[in-house]
């Protein structure tokens, strides 16, 4: 009689990241509420420096990018490279080191974000002391990845794997070099780049951070929960391999885009942009195959609330995708750019992809992680739309803003003179920013529904078998 071997697989690790990624995403999406409030009411802040925009905003995008989605993909990386290997991760005590390492961070962050504490830097606010953390628990991440890849018992590396892999070695490329600084005491440094040099580095980081944190890993993420909720082979596994390679080649050139009509030699944006456009391709290839994937199985959508997150979560990934490089364009740009049409665009990507196809991997997992079955699929369901209505709220009311802004700012009269004052402008954005407010505040009740249907899920692990 044959025996069937049974891998055992840490799971305790998992169970902790994900549980702390729901955390972390509701006050990710809090702070942003706040945030947003202050922006149509800005005496909400009553003068208060430590909850100012200026501090609270980079603790928002730190809150929903490193928090929440660093949370999201070491539970998925280490839940995905286990079962695709077949192999037990490669060492407990780094596994562990990961978890109390990277909550480190995020409590060092929270401290001192509304001090002042910052670099000043795009995504890349942490003052020195906690780059240093971020390089050693990032070291242990690779480690700990890779081992788990050396050791597999499955002779193919799925996809998957190969998306994590990039992201965690270009994201560890991508922080040293930008983090590159002289400290002149505990919390304050000098980069060592100057000027241009300094920008340009920056948002080479910047939208590579943006591509292979927000796109790359969560594209290996997509890879696997979705022919696991569909209980469907992906659509095109040729294409994937084709898609990853394309996708890893041509992001790291994208950054200078952001920096079209500043002091960068024009080579440089141009060749940015360049880059950007050519990056359709393999984002709706990605697109594509994942959503194609449904062949055959389109009429589970009906009926199941996780596979409906993951596939609106490629729409949203697929439209911003198009946007992003739309946007790279010269011409656009001049009318797009320092407006909110770029706030618009970014949480397309972030809300609508990041945090929807989050939610419908950590739906995918708990049962999975406690043995158990979900308290509720009706709140699932009702998660989705408040999650769907709240982004569409928000994005719509920011690319009406940000299109009116540019367009105001651009304005003249038959003199030349300038149409409208800045105050004019912004005082004829404050409609939108309600709207966003509000459409903020619909995605955050969401995820409040998504705290209740897992605490009570968890709760009840040891009555309700799967």
């Amino acid at each position: 009689m044959a025996v069937v071997a049974t891998e055992s697989y840490d799971y305790a690790v998992v169970r902790k990241f994900s549980v702390m990624a729901i955390v972390y995403g509701v006050v990710g999406f809090l702070v942003g509420v706040i945030i947003a409030l202050e922006l149509a009411f800005p005496e909400l802040n009553a003068g208060i420096p430590y909850i100012s925009f200026g501090r609270l905003r980079p603790l928002h995008t730190s809150a929903v990018i490193f928090a929440f989605g660093g949370s999201v993909l070491f539970a998925t990386s280490y839940y995905i490279v286990q079962r695709t290997c077949r192999a037990r991760l490669f060492s407990d005590f780094l596994s562990s080191f990961t978890f109390w390492g990277w909550n480190l961070v995020v409590v060092a962050v929270v401290i001192t974000y509304p001090l002042g504490l910052s670099q000043g830097k795009e995504y890349a606010e942490t003052i020195w002391p906690i780059d240093l953390l971020i390089t050693v628990v990032w070291v242990a991440y690779f480690i700990n990845f890779v081992g788990t890849l050396a050791r597999r018992k499955e002779p193919h590396i799925y996809v998957a794997n190969w998306f994590y892999l990039a992201f965690i070695i270009t994201v560890a490329l991508l922080h040293i070099v930008n983090n590159l600084a002289i400290p002149v005491n505990m919390t304050d440094s000098y980069s060592i780049y100057s000027g241009v040099q300094d920008a340009m580095i920056q948002w080479w980081y910047g939208h590579n951070a943006v591509g292979f944190f927000l796109t790359a890993a969560f594209l290996g993420l997509m890879y696997y929960f979705i022919p696991k909720q569909a209980e469907r082979p992906v659509y095109s596994y040729r294409l994937s391999i084709v898609h990853f390679w394309a996708l890893v080649f041509l992001y790291i050139w994208a950054g200078p885009h952001h920096l079209h009509y500043t002091a960068l030699p024009d080579w440089a944006s141009t060749l940015g942009a360049t880059f950007s456009i050519m990056l359709l391709l393999p984002s709706w290839g990605g697109m594509i195959n994942g959503i194609m994937t449904l062949s055959g199985a389109w009429h589970k959508l009906r009926t199941d609330p996780i596979l409906r997150f993951l596939i609106v979560s490629l729409s949203f990934y697929g439209m911003s995708t198009f946007e992003g490089p739309m946007m790279s364009i010269k011409t656009v740009n001049a009318l797009s750019h320092y407006t909110d049409w770029t706030v618009g665009h970014v949480h397309s990507g972030a809300l609508g992809w990041v945090a929807m196809v989050s939610f419908g991997a950590l739906y995918h997992m708990m049962p999975k992680l406690w043995n158990t079955r979900i308290h509720s699929v009706a709140l699932i369901n009702f998660h989705f739309w408040l999650a769907t209505i709240g982004v569409v709220l928000y994005i719509v009311a920011m690319w009406i803003s940000g299109i009116m802004q540019g367009l105001m700012w651009r304005a003249y009269d038959q003199f030349g003179n300038l149409t409208y004052s800045f105050a004019e402008t912004v005082a004829a954005m404050h409609p939108y920013y309600l709207i966003r407010a509000l459409g903020g505040i619909v995605f955050l009740v969401g995820a409040l529904v998504m705290v209740y249907n897992i605490v009570m899920t968890i709760k009840n692990s040891d009555r309700v078998p799967a």
